[in-house]
């Protein structure tokens, strides 16, 4: 490989490295974006924050494909970024940290709802349950396994 293809294929590693860099940044932005509208109960918002947060894991995830591939033909350049690898992986995890945290939240809500919906329909403390059909029974005692 000749010096000045090392020279630009390295260039491009370094700016897939700065572009992953920038695209984490902004899906910490969207992550909090998440955690405020669910906060305030937007749901505009909260879905608005969604489609921008899997689109932005999304080019995440083709950066670093680009990444790997450029690593592997020049391991002695990707050796020498690896200090600002190490920071978009710390930022990724910071980054898990939200998702996991607004995720808890969701989950929390749900329960919520669940129990709501459950003293209201009277199936207060049964279990719920799947059918075959997929749809969310309360109740599934009355529910006939065989015609004959």
């Amino acid at each position: 490989m000749s010096r000045q293809l090392q020279h630009e294929l390295g260039n491009a590693l370094s700016a897939v490295i700065g572009d992953m860099q920038q695209a984490v940044r902004q899906l910490a932005q969207l992550l909090e974006a998440e955690r405020t509208a669910l906060d305030t109960n937007n749901i505009e918002a909260l879905d608005r924050a969604g489609t921008q947060k899997q689109a932005t894991m999304l080019q995440l995830e083709q950066l670093d494909a680009e990444r790997l591939q450029l690593s592997r033909e020049l391991p002695a350049s990707a050796a020498a970024l690896e200090s600002n690898w190490a920071l978009v992986v710390q930022s990724l995890r910071r980054c898990q940290q939200l998702n996991q945290s607004n995720g808890s939240m969701v989950n929390q809500r749900l329960n919520q709802v669940r129990q709501a919906l459950s003293i209201l329909t009277g199936h207060a403390g049964e279990n719920s349950l799947y059918g075959r059909t997929g749809v969310l029974h309360a109740n599934l005692r009355s529910q006939a396994l065989a015609e004959a």
